[in-house]
């Protein structure tokens, strides 16, 4: 297969943002399994059931079944892309850099893979569902970084698109957001969405959640406030339009994710509301992680369709023949 393939860059970006989505689009498929109780609608793994790798009539209702089971079939469709994208860039020669990203993709598809399923084996006790949802940010974050490498010719030359304080302050945000990440996770912890509609408040983190929320919200403003400050200083250092236009998009999904946090709160967290607030959060990540990118850039004549010389070698020889 190696030998046969040696897409474009711009093949080769469209892959990556297909697996930058599909990172973001399996989290919301979990948060529907979350709310509409339905994640032991499979009670084990990595069968759906005692004997049986597919749903079973009258083990579980089968809405439950049939939410889980298909949430459990978008990981096939996460590593299907993960392994484009990576046999994309390893027939093309791509740069050492790209190859590890693209690697870590695969590798990490799988390991979160089996916590969701540690996490079924445990009840869906509130830390291991915490610990299921913080990789699949990492991975999110990470395909963001990935989606702006493999845009960037190996034959460029790498340089600061912005100061080193402001680099130092994006990290400091992205810090700061994984914190926003991790209080969330204690608040849904805290709350009334327990995953399994026969588990109740069983397994459930023992904190008063109006205090928990308190908490996270304010972790949020803190992460809010720092990015202004960042976009600010890229618009002050007149940085390029692209690391601005990230920034200005990432204050924004950040001001309408607080919106719907606190709507969330104040109507009791109902179960619609859910999906749509994870939702936000991969935004909000995947923004954070192309701004961060964005940082040091590689810069260059462009002069790779593959984004390598071996790349473009090899497409001509494909070509030829």
């Amino acid at each position: 297969m190696l030998g046969r393939f040696a897409p474009t860059i711009s093949t080769q970006k469209k892959l990556a943002l297909a697996l930058l989505i599909g990172q973001g689009a399996i989290t919301v498929t979990g948060s529907i399994v979350r709310v509409t109780g339905s994640g032991l609608g499979c009670n084990t793994w990595p069968n759906c059931h005692e004997g049986s790798l597919v749903p079973v009539e009258g083990a579980a209702p089968w809405i439950h079944q049939a939410i889980e089971f298909g949430n459990r079939m978008l990981t096939f469709v996460l590593v299907a892309l993960a392994i484009s994208v990576f046999v994309a860039v390893k027939s093309t020669h791509r740069r050492k850099e790209i190859f590890y990203h693209a690697l870590f993709q695969c590798l990490g598809i799988v390991v979160q893979a089996v916590i969701g399923g540690i996490s079924v084996l445990l009840d869906l006790q509130w830390w291991a569902v915490a610990l299921h949802f913080l990789p699949s940010m990492i991975l999110v974050w990470a395909a963001g970084v990935l989606f702006t490498r493999i845009g960037e010719p190996d034959d460029g030359t790498r340089r600061p698109a912005f100061s080193g304080a402001l680099r130092s302050l994006s990290v400091l945000s992205a810090a700061l957001m994984f914190a926003v990440l991790v209080t969330g996770t204690m608040t849904t912890g805290a709350g009334v969405h327990s995953g399994d509609s026969g588990v109740g408040m069983d397994g459930r983190l023992e904190v008063d959640i109006a205090w928990m929320a308190h908490v996270h919200a304010w972790v949020m403003y803190a992460y809010l406030a720092f990015t202004i400050i960042l976009v600010a200083g890229l618009v002050f250092q007149r940085a390029p339009r692209r690391s601005q236009s990230l920034g200005w998009t990432l204050i924004a999904f950040i001001v309408i994710q607080a919106g719907v946090g606190i709507m969330q709160y104040r109507l009791g967290v109902p179960s619609w509301s859910v999906p749509m607030h994870v939702g936000l959060c991969s935004f909000v990540v995947a923004f954070s992680s192309l701004l961060f990118a964005t940082g040091i850039e590689r810069v260059g004549k462009n002069t790779w369709v593959t984004g390598s010389e071996a790349g473009d070698a090899k497409r001509a020889a494909l070509t030829a023949a």
